[in-house]
């Protein structure tokens, strides 16, 4: 009897086939994710943006057609307040929970704004938002480059505000 034992497994051409194919595969899912993400920012960007305005105007509605003072935004909307907007023994808000970030600058740092011609002024790096007192305007801070490559329309100088 002759009897022949048959190894069994798989080849080293057969596993770097697969290793092959493994990487082709990722190389074209890999970029569709970091897409994902961007757009996640963006929808999230701009969900806070809604929610930051739509809290603004029951803000004024609620202290005599006054917004808040850029310097006290978000003390302002995130404490109760007084009718003259006041933190003090307020009756009136919190109109949002904590101060929000922006996404792409990770900064709830907000650069105020007096323009009366419907601008905004310009902001500096790591300025999250842009906010007129005067009109209610508020208006998230991306950096050309960062609004370049996620996709969203850039305006003139560095820097671009949502």
């Amino acid at each position: 009897m002759n009897t022949r034992k048959r190894n069994s497994g798989f080849t080293l051409v057969e596993i770097l086939i697969v290793v092959v194919i493994l990487g082709i595969l990722a190389a074209i899912v890999i970029p569709q994710f970091s897409s994902a993400a961007d757009s996640a920012k963006v929808s999230s960007m701009q969900t806070q943006l809604q929610t930051i305005r739509s809290q603004l105007e029951l803000y004024r509605l609620q202290h005599n057609n006054a917004y808040p003072t850029g310097a006290q935004l978000w003390g302002n909307l995130t404490a109760k307040t007084t009718a003259a907007g006041s933190t003090t023994n307020g009756t009136l808000g919190p109109y949002l929970q904590k101060s929000p970030k922006n996404p792409f600058e990770n900064s709830s740092t907000v650069a105020s704004s007096t323009e009366t011609d419907g601008t905004l002024g310009t902001a500096a790096e790591g300025v999250g938002w842009v906010y007129n007192s005067v009109t209610g305007e508020i208006k998230a801070v991306v950096l050309t480059a960062t609004a370049k490559s996620v996709g969203m329309v850039t305006s003139d100088g560095d820097i671009v505000v949502y």
